[in-house]
């Protein structure tokens, strides 16, 4: 097995279990909030990006030390407009994110200690899922 193979279980195993729509999640009129970035930090050391044809293989953190070998999503990460809050969602026991990945890493490299969010809860899922 690749490097990239070990990546893609653990992302299968916490991830959701449906698809969304993300204008249908940024449509939806929940209260934002603040929160610690520690809580979502874990984010940071999964492959969530996509670099090149693959899929899940590239860490947010990877981007922030190394954003000269990653052009394309230190770019989004530069460009994310962090005015804008993370939207996340319960699952399995650990907030996850439904969008705002870039976001949170550029917050992340910027020093933030708290970050906006609006936590939607589970009973929305029919309302966004694809």
């Amino acid at each position: 097995m690749s490097g990239i193979e070990n990546y893609v279980e653990p992302i299968d195993k916490i991830g959701f279990d449906f698809d969304w729509d993300e204008a249908k999640v940024w449509a939806l009129k929940e209260p934002v909030t603040m929160m610690p970035i520690a809580e979502l930090a874990w984010h940071l050391d999964y492959p969530f990006f996509r670099e090149g044809k693959g899929e899940y293989n590239l860490k947010p953190r990877d981007v922030m030390t190394r954003p000269d070998s990653h052009a394309e999503d230190a770019e989004r990460v530069m460009n994310a407009d962090t005015s804008w809050p993370l939207d996340i969602m319960e699952n399995n026991g650990q907030w996850l994110l439904l969008d705002g990945l870039h976001r949170l890493t550029k917050l992340a490299m910027s020093g933030a200690t708290e970050v906006q969010v609006r936590i939607i809860p589970r009973s929305k899922i029919g309302e966004i899922t694809k």
